[in-house]
């Protein structure tokens, strides 16, 4: 039977044979390559951080927040068996919202074929990159608009390269870490400060004395957000990236934000912006994110491999020294 990832408890991590269907007329059985672990919402079910009774949105994950529960959503393969009424084809290399698991069987039309010449490690960005779409979308950038992203993990990497490409500017990042804050630049950051840097005078000193057009609050930090609040324009926008689980993030609101008429939204990736959706779907941003596996330097944010079963030191790696890492991955072969 394939082996697959679950969390019993918070902090544990244990590798458990995993029953398999037998392959329907519109399914397909994929066989994993591999899978990209996130810093950001795993990490917080890692943790035993996220509501336990906050049923999960995902068809493919296994369990609940209250434990043990499987969960992931970034897996690569190969489909090895299709049934006679599907489109994708033996061989296939596709991408699937799918926990860590070295064979699945899904519906036919819920993993993404992934183009010729993607390799599978930049497959993996694509969950990821469908979550920076959207919160650029949300943050609407215009031309020459000073945009600041607080955190710098791969989301808010991923939102720095799309803000390049709108034509952001100045483009600001905040992190505590060297290693992301270099990473940013090589994204197109023109600025990337640390969280001892003056922000305010910094604020006022690149952009005129207005404050930042548009903030994205990317870190996972409560604290982010107030520093976005604090940091924008008049009749600024702060888009929340972040999922903050069960941490509860006390806001300064009774100041400078209630005069200065700012906009505060939050971004998931479940949904598209309703003024959108006449123009756009599911589809479309699937199709723009395919584009861009091809298009940004994605290889270089790759920066641990682990063989699937070391599952567990990953994770350690992740939780305990977030300073190292960037992306982490499980390779199945």
């Amino acid at each position: 039977m394939p082996d697959a990832v679950w969390f019993d408890g918070p902090g544990h991590v244990e590798i458990r044979q995993e029953p398999v269907p037998s392959v329907g007329p519109n399914q397909v059985r994929i066989q994993a390559l591999v899978s990209g672990l996130s810093a950001g919402s795993e990490l917080l079910v890692y943790r035993g951080q996220v509501p336990p009774d906050l049923p999960p949105d995902l068809p493919t994950i296994g369990g609940d927040f209250s434990f043990p529960v499987k969960f992931g959503y970034a897996s690569v393969g190969r489909v090895v068996e299709a049934g006679p009424a599907v489109a994708l084809g033996v061989d296939d290399l596709v991408f699937a919202h799918h926990p860590h698991q070295t064979e699945f069987v899904v519906p036919a039309d819920f993993p993404i074929r992934l183009p010729a010449g993607v390799r599978p490690e930049i497959g993996v960005f694509s969950a990821n990159l469908e979550t920076a779409v959207t919160v650029t979308l949300d943050a609407h950038p215009r031309l020459g608009e000073a945009v600041v992203v607080m955190g710098q993990g791969v989301v808010g990497l991923l939102i720095t390269m799309l803000l390049r490409r709108v034509g952001s500017g100045p483009i600001v990042t905040v992190d505590a870490h060297p290693r992301r804050r270099e990473a940013s630049v090589s994204a197109g950051a023109d600025h990337a400060f640390g969280l001892d840097a003056d922000l305010g005078e910094r604020v006022l000193e690149l952009t005129g004395g207005r404050g930042f057009d548009v903030a994205v609050e990317a870190s996972g930090s409560p604290a982010g957000l107030q520093a976005c609040i604090d940091s924008v324009a008049f009749a600024g926008t702060i888009v929340v990236a972040s999922w903050y689980g069960t941490r509860d993030a006390t806001l300064a609101l009774g100041g400078a934000f209630h005069r200065r008429r700012l906009r505060v939204l939050s971004s998931q990736v479940s949904t598209l912006d309703p003024t959108l959706t006449p123009r756009w779907d599911r589809a479309r941003r699937t199709a723009l994110v395919t584009e861009l596996l091809q298009e940004l330097p994605l290889a270089e944010l790759v920066t641990h491999r682990f063989p699937f079963h070391e599952a567990a030191a990953a994770y350690e790696l992740l939780d305990r020294t977030p300073e190292d890492c960037v992306q982490v991955v499980l390779g199945y072969v």
